[in-house]
């Protein structure tokens, strides 16, 4: 039996890069995507995020959690949580991510199978490979991470939950008004009317399901690659990290942006960042705490009393 790592917390330094704007509200297209900003762009590029990769933090270690991140906890009002693949892995959904031209399905690589340009060329084989997805995850449940993250909502005055992932598995745990970036794969949008139904209640005879209200064809409502975030979901994410007490990113490699700058967003606006994830990410040196360690074990001990 392969042993389990014990997780441990990691204290950082203040970051003293002023306060990052966060952009007004993007224009928006037709197919209700969101053409960023200028400021939206400055948020997400090297120059204009709050970490700097020459920070060098001596690492603390604790028992599990810390109790300045028990505390913070305790004492929070608005909180925030941005969560990605590495919480919804905990519950066996794979990213199909192999690396460089890799394939995943049909000998066609993730970045191609799942691109705008795919969309356009083959929305018979787009349908025919998300299909495939939702069948790996029609057996999977929320693990305790998910349903962590769901009873919060009823400690904390105004939690904020943003997610990566698709997959659903923060609503099927219960939590509410749940801020998709990457949008929902139980979703499908029209391209003519943008109409959005649940995936479940179509019909696929014709490989290309149509659209309830107006008859026109349907896609997978989710960001593919080379696609911009649905309208007004990062100014919303934005929005709640400038005003949020505490900041947890959790279970995200920190390098995709715009999501990514999220935590700096917080961090600038005063926010006590923690990070939860199995493996230090280039956002680590930004945060307070680093907590090393699986979400699933970390999440539900905050509630608990920490060890002295």
């Amino acid at each position: 039996m392969a042993s389990v790592r014990s997780p441990t917390v990691r204290e950082g330094i203040h970051c003293g890069s002023p306060a990052l704007p966060y952009g007004r509200a993007s224009d928006t297209k037709a197919n209700g995507y969101c053409i960023e900003s200028l400021p939206d762009r400055e948020i997400a590029s090297c120059s204009g995020a709050c970490y700097h990769p020459n920070f060098h933090m001596p690492a603390v270690a604790h028992s599990i959690t810390s109790e300045r991140v028990h505390e913070q906890f305790a004492n929070a009002g608005r909180v925030l949580v941005l969560t990605g693949a590495g919480v919804s892995a905990e519950s066996g959904v794979p990213t199909f991510r192999g690396g460089g031209n890799t394939a995943v399905w049909k000998g066609v690589p993730f970045e191609v199978i799942s691109s705008a340009r795919m969309l356009e060329r083959d929305l018979p084989a787009v349908w025919e490979w998300f299909n495939y997805r939702r069948e790996l995850l029609a057996a999977l449940k929320p693990n305790p991470a998910h349903e962590a993250i769901s009873r919060w909502q009823d400690k904390f005055s105004e939690l904020t939950l943003v997610t990566q992932n698709i997959d659903g598995l923060h609503q099927a745990a219960g939590s509410r008004h749940v801020i998709e970036l990457h949008g929902n794969i139980w979703r499908a949008r029209c391209f003519d009317c943008g109409a959005r139904h649940d995936v479940r209640e179509l019909m696929f005879d014709q490989g290309v399901p149509s659209c309830f209200d107006c008859g026109g064809h349907l896609r997978p409502d989710v960001v593919l690659f080379g696609e911009m975030l649905p309208a007004g979901a990062f100014e919303r994410a934005a929005a709640a990290a400038q005003q949020c007490d505490l900041c947890f990113v959790v279970g995200t490699s920190a390098v995709v942006y715009p999501a990514a700058s999220i935590p700096e967003i917080a961090r600038s606006a005063g926010a006590y960042v923690v990070e939860v994830n199995p493996e230090r990410t280039p956002l680590s040196d930004l945060c307070h705490e680093v907590i090393t360690g699986n979400a699933g074990e970390i999440l539900p001990l905050l509630c608990q009393k920490p060890d002295r």
